[in-house]
């Protein structure tokens, strides 16, 4: 079977889709799952600790959201062929903030438990890269809409 555009932008469909799964999941049992990792963690082990944790799941919940929505626009526009585009700009944009977001709420949570400083170094690294993705499509865009009237 030979692999195509296509197929690659369903299979990324089908992993945001996936990952919105697993995000709804963790939205709807956040209780629990703070509940169980004050429980299992030595380092965290009152009331403050666990409300602690909720904001940063459900505050952690609305960036991902952000993020799988304009990745999920983004493949959609792809597969309209709409690449270099002011829309596709702007979902970038709104990836590479999240990423930002998310990083910046992962920093001030390593405060009360340090391994989230991992999460921070990751989701500040991606965004980066995203941003410098947006960047390249700044360009291509200008140069897409010099080529379309000079032609």
């Amino acid at each position: 079977m030979k692999w195509n555009q296509n197929q690659s932008i369903r299979l990324s469909q089908a992993f945001i889709l996936l990952f919105s799964g697993i995000l709804l999941a963790v939205d709807l049992s956040a209780l629990w799952l703070a509940q169980w990792f004050i429980q299992f963690s030595m380092a965290l082990s009152d009331s403050l600790h666990y409300r602690l944790l909720l904001i940063t799941l459900y505050g952690g919940s609305i960036f991902a959201w952000i993020l799988l929505y304009s990745l999920w626009k983004l493949l959609h526009n792809m597969k309209q062929s709409i690449v270099f585009d002011p829309a596709n700009i702007q979902l970038l944009r709104w990836t590479g903030w999240a990423c930002f977001g998310g990083a910046l709420l992962c920093l001030a949570s390593s405060f009360y438990y340090l391994p989230f400083i991992i999460i921070t170094i990751a989701a500040a690294f991606v965004g980066l890269i995203v941003r410098i993705v947006k960047n390249v499509f700044v360009v291509a865009e200008s140069m897409k809409n010099e080529l379309d009237y000079t032609v």
